[in-house]
């Protein structure tokens, strides 16, 4: 009996996920439970795992996009065991010979733009990863399409000669002719009997780890791909350890930037005829265009729809750091022995906010249609810059946690943010967010709302300035707070109230203790 596995439901606002790789083969026996696969979202990125025992038969392949609910593979629950490799190598071999004998020559087969999902209308052709004129075999990834959501591969339809027909970079209709292949019934031409006795060799077609050369040889997958383009590395710099040495999202992860080399100096050596009057500027002038990767261009949509979308507006005050400095210093020891976690300023200005939320509830609303939905708790999100960008995780019911529970659970969901392991759960709601750019420097900005909520408040850097201090001049610790707030839910008293009554809150710490 073969069970279908669908493309599970993971998140209120997503509907459709990209296959990032495959860890499990087609025609794999893989245990319940064993993680087969890894998909991506446009918020994170998760595991997929089998729901029973058998063989895996693969319906969706990387780089696929899927809507959920979508068949991605089957399992067959009374199937064995598979071969061993060399006795399935030798199937496979018999199979795409008597594929080759079927085949007649000279006929055409024409390949057209595949649908990849509900919305996509148009896609762009990437790259071509085999050359106009070049034999190709059935299933061989031949190009590279890039979509508004994702990047996908594109399997040979036919074993062939290829025919480009559209250009890298041209846009193409869902439908659209994209290249021919004209099948061939004698397998592989001579041309490439060069390479084919290169395979016949036991050992000569083999790279590092025993793998085959083949199409997956120095090839990223499309989570890699995403990683490396982050990074600005090249991926025929990386060394790949998956199959056939393709490049997994480890290798691309451990990947390190190499420095390069210096410019040539034979243009130093040769003899200078004359001087221009306007000389060229001397130094690199290098640039490069990198794609834009799925939660950039989803962070991008949604900043911009924020503005678009919320009469924001920007209330600024400062506070007096010393007290709580003085209260860390005096106490950070015992803290750290007692819940082994630091005592940061996270705990403070979370506590001071969820108090000045319950006191001023416009400022914990949001607005759904005609109506405001107003909330009794307080599910502070706290803005964390990951690897692959900013990320929003959120903290459920900040009012009732003490101090140390807050510490605790900030340090989980960033460490969980900067391996990437954030579920979709961990990101979604939130009422009211908290961003701190002064741990990069900023000592003022107006930070944009995370909609749908309708505020956010920036924290920044500690800077020591000369302060009046009931008629004398003192050197204090002082932070600019700014609050970003959605106009048209929360007026000016609402917000400057609420501004002023956390900086009451943070220049008095003991009034978090007694709640006053």
């Amino acid at each position: 009996m073969s069970i279908a596995i669908k493309v599970p439901a993971v998140g209120e606002s997503i509907t459709e996920v990209t296959i990032g790789q495959w860890f499990k083969n087609d025609g794999d026996y893989v245990e319940m439970d064993e993680v087969i696969c890894e998909l991506e979202s446009d918020k994170a990125t998760f595991e997929l795992a089998a729901e029973a025992s058998g063989v895996l038969k693969i319906k969706g392949q990387e780089g696929d996009t899927l809507d959920i609910g979508a068949v991605i593979c089957e399992i067959d629950t009374e199937g064995t065991h598979v071969e061993s490799p060399s006795s399935s190598a030798s199937d496979q071999s018999q199979e795409q010979s008597a594929k080759a004998e079927k085949k007649g020559s000279g006929e055409v087969k024409d390949m057209v733009v595949p649908t990849v999902g509900e919305s996509i209308t148009e896609v762009t052709l990437a790259t071509w990863l085999k050359a106009d004129g070049e034999f190709v075999e059935l299933d061989e990834i031949i190009a590279e399409v890039d979509s508004d959501k994702a990047t996908f591969e594109l399997p040979a339809e036919a074993s062939g000669i290829l025919r480009h027909v559209a250009k890298e970079g041209d846009t193409l209709e869902i439908g659209g002719l994209i290249c021919q292949i004209e099948e061939t019934g004698e397998g592989k031409p001579a041309a490439s009997s060069s390479a084919a006795a290169t395979e016949a060799t036991p050992q000569g077609s083999e790279v590092a780890g025993n793998h085959k050369e083949s199409y997956a040889t120095g090839h990223a997958s499309p989570a890699a791909a995403k990683i490396l383009a982050e990074k600005g590395i090249e991926a025929s710099s990386v060394k790949g350890t998956g199959k056939d040495g393709r490049i997994t999202k480890e290798d691309a992860e451990n990947a390190q930037k190499v420095a390069k080399t210096p410019a040539k100096q034979a243009a130093s050596s040769a003899p200078v005829e004359s001087k221009p009057i306007n000389p060229a500027v001397e130094g690199d002038r290098n640039a490069r265009r990198e794609k834009m990767s799925s939660l950039r261009r989803t962070i991008s949509r949604r900043l911009v729809a924020a503005k678009n979308e919320t009469a924001m507006l920007t209330t600024f005050n400062e506070v007096n750091m010393k007290p709580i400095m003085d209260l860390r210093k005096q106490y950070k020891d015992q803290f750290k022995d007692k819940y082994n976690v630091n005592l940061g300023f996270m705990s403070f200005f979370t506590k001071a906010a969820c108090m000045a939320l319950q006191e001023w509830p416009a400022v914990n609303a949001q607005i759904d249609g005609n109506e405001i939905i107003y909330h009794d708790f307080c599910d502070i999100s706290i803005a964390v810059s990951s690897p692959k960008g900013l990320v929003v995780p959120v903290i459920r019911n900040a009012e009732k946690m003490s101090f140390a529970q807050i510490e605790q659970e900030v340090v989980r969901l960033a460490v969980k943010a900067r391996d990437g392991k954030l579920t979709i759960d961990e990101m979604t709601g939130g009422t009211f967010t908290l961003t701190n750019g002064g741990i990069f420097g900023s000592m003022m900005s107006t930070p944009i709302i995370n909609a749908p909520q309708s505020a956010i408040l920036g924290m920044h850097n500690i800077v020591e300035r000369p302060m009046a201090v009931n008629g004398e001049v003192k050197i204090l610790p002082m932070m600019y707070l700014a609050l970003s707030y959605d106009h048209r839910i929360i007026d000016g008293r609402e917000s400057v109230s609420f501004l002023v009554r956390v900086k009451q809150l943070l220049e008095d710490p003991t009034r978090l203790l007694i709640g006053v």
